[in-house]
């Protein structure tokens, strides 16, 4: 059985300076003759305690969903300064990258003292409406050196009705499993098309209670049908 040590990071405020694109800022725009914009969130208790009740969530179903066979082990800190900076995802998106932390994470998570690494940011501010534009709710990479070995994921805040309407626990486990299928994907095992992000197409159906969390059960156990062949992560590869 692999134990997976995880670690939270959670950054309350962010305070950063971004060049935006004209119309990328809500629901003020840039004046033409405005380089960048000013984001300062800080997200409130609420919006902390519903991120952090869904992130206890994950080890359960991630146990759930393989009977047992994966198991996480998990910390959660929440470094006292704002988070600073964030990394182009594309010409006008952004994230918290590992580079975005590197502090922290060579100080509380050097190589090899955990498997996984997630970060919660205040990408909006969801009383006025201001946001970073940013591609999806949660982002992904797998583990490399730039990560110390871990893999990293970014979640950011959200109403308390996007947490509940779905699985608890869902968002952190499918963004950690981009990384895990990577991981599985190096070692040989092949995983179905688009891995973690792949149910619609592989033909399943979102609850909207339990997400997809049909789909991410035969994900994680090797299952999922596609050209006549299954995929996944098997059991003996959750055990080795």
């Amino acid at each position: 059985m692999k134990i997976w040590k995880t670690l939270l990071l959670v950054y309350r405020e962010l305070d950063v300076r971004l060049p935006v694109e004209r119309g990328f800022v809500e629901p003020r725009r840039l004046r033409s003759s405005e380089a960048q914009a000013h984001f300062h969130h800080v997200a409130t208790e609420r919006e902390l305690a519903d991120a952090i009740d869904s992130f206890r969530g994950f080890p359960q179903l991630a146990r759930e969903l393989t009977n047992g066979t994966a198991v996480i082990e998990y910390e959660i800190v929440r470094p006292d300064h704002a988070l600073t900076s964030l990394a182009r995802e594309s010409s006008s998106r952004f994230w918290p990258s590992p580079d975005n932390i590197r502090s922290d994470l060579d100080e509380l998570a050097p190589l090899g003292k955990y498997d996984s690494i997630f970060v919660f940011w205040p990408q909006r501010d969801l009383k006025n409406g201001t946001a970073v534009p940013c591609d999806a709710w949660g982002l992904a990479i797998g583990a490399s050196e730039s990560t110390n070995g871990a893999t990293h994921a970014a979640i950011a805040n959200a109403p308390s009705s996007a947490w509940k309407n779905e699985a608890r626990g869902e968002v952190w486990l499918h963004e950690w499993l981009h990384g895990v299928c990577a991981h599985f994907a190096q070692r040989g095992h092949v995983m179905p098309e688009r891995d973690a992000d792949g149910g619609e197409l592989h033909g399943y159906v979102r609850s909207p209670t339990a997400g997809w969390t049909d789909y991410y059960r035969d994900l994680m156990s090797g299952n999922v049908l596609e050209d006549g062949k299954r995929f996944g992560i098997r059991a003996d590869a959750w055990m080795a």
